[in-house]
């Protein structure tokens, strides 16, 4: 069955759901194809942060395009709830970087600063704090907490109910969902694109490759690279307990639900079948050390998560110039720049061309001529 479509985005995870929703937004005709449930859905194992502190050390664009789009977020966490009816509980009241020991606390500060200092980096209002003043706004604070960082712009979210928003809105934008249709080929014939899938072929005028790591496998065939370098994370979730934790840290937040997540690995080894136990005994470690009260909480799941990530952990946006029209996105960061995805990659796709004054440093052409050793993630 053929199809005729302005835009075929490849990919329903969160970057892709973002995208295709909003292309729907502004009246596009368009197709998602996606794997289904049977992905390895980055969405689905995240930490659901909005994160501002720390990103874009060795590409001061990052931090730019980081704060832009934690200013919109609340926009579409409004949109989505006008549209849809869910309330995706995003919540911008700052979020915390805890040391233990004065040395942690000195190398933060060091790191914040060379990351202020880089030319053309965003002013993003973060503080350093000693121990009373972070005890005064999170008082259940272990002893060993010497202090930390604190980015007003921080937030967090329900990351699946933000999936489910983004493919509930895409419904009602009319945008067509396809699951269980992965792209095996790309072909352009006469002007378009023709996607092969295992239901047949798609044809469209303009395509966005957002298929998370397999976006590289995908990009050369339109002209395009995407190279990436994803690593494996592991997070361990608590039962329910009362309120104590207004203000997200990088790796513990309490969830709208009272869960606790703690989270903050970082594995070469890809199978995410198993879990490394000793890994998960140091992230409660030191989950503990920072909240001692957590240690008398019962552990109900963990689980361990594939990580899209560009190879030095910045993302990747660009457009073919062999093959007009096709585009391709790859990000760590699916929660954090899901407005920007939204409001500002989707109408540049529309329009056929991305905005390089916004994104022109994303090009994956950096990666000819600079030394990715340093990694971007954060």
């Amino acid at each position: 069955m053929v199809n005729d479509y302005e835009v075929a985005v490849v990919g329903g995870g969160l970057l892709g759901s973002a995208i295709g929703w909003g292309l729907g937004r502004i009246g596009q005709r368009v197709c998602v194809l996606d794997e289904g449930d049977v992905a390895k859905r980055a969405s689905r194992a995240n930490f659901a942060l909005i994160w501002v502190q720390g990103k874009g050390l060795g590409m001061p664009a990052y931090s730019v395009w980081t704060v832009r789009a934690s200013d919109t977020w609340s926009k579409l966490a409004a949109e989505l709830r006008d549209q849809t009816g869910l309330d995706v509980c995003h919540q911008r009241n700052g979020g915390f970087y805890l040391a233990l020991g004065d040395k942690e606390l000195e190398q933060r500060e060091a790191m914040l600063k060379r990351l202020h200092n880089q030319p053309g980096a965003a002013d993003n209002r973060i503080e350093i704090l000693d121990r009373d003043q972070v005890a005064k706004m999170l008082p259940q604070i272990g002893p060993e907490v010497s202090g930390g960082s604190f980015c007003p712009l921080d937030a967090h979210v329900n990351s699946l109910r933000t999936f489910r928003a983004l493919h509930t809105g895409m419904l009602k934008f009319d945008v067509d969902y396809r699951p269980e249709q992965p792209v095996a080929d790309i072909k352009h014939v006469g002007g378009e694109f023709r996607l092969t899938t295992p239901k047949g072929e798609i044809r469209a005028a303009k395509i966005v490759l957002a298929a998370g790591n397999t976006n590289q496998t995908l990009a050369p065939m339109v002209g395009l690279e995407a190279p990436m370098g994803p690593t494996r994370g592991q997070i361990v979730v608590t039962e329910r307990t009362a309120p104590f934790l207004p203000h997200p840290l990088i790796t513990i937040r309490q969830t709208d639900e009272g869960t606790v997540m703690i989270g903050d690995s970082k594995e070469e080894v890809l199978d995410d079948a198993v879990l490394n136990l000793p890994i998960n005994a140091v992230m409660a470690d030191r989950a503990q050390r920072i909240f001692p009260f957590l240690g008398r909480l019962n552990v109900v799941r963990t689980w361990s998560g594939i990580r899209v990530m560009p190879k030095d952990g910045f993302p990747i946006y660009d457009q073919s110039e062999t093959y007009p029209g096709a585009f391709v996105a790859c990000c760590h960061s699916g929660v954090t720049l899901a407005s920007n995805h939204a409001f500002e990659i989707a109408p540049m796709v529309a329009a056929g061309a991305l905005d390089l004054d916004k994104v022109g440093a994303f090009s994956a052409k950096r990666f000819h001529h600079l030394d990715v050793s340093t990694s971007g993630y954060y």
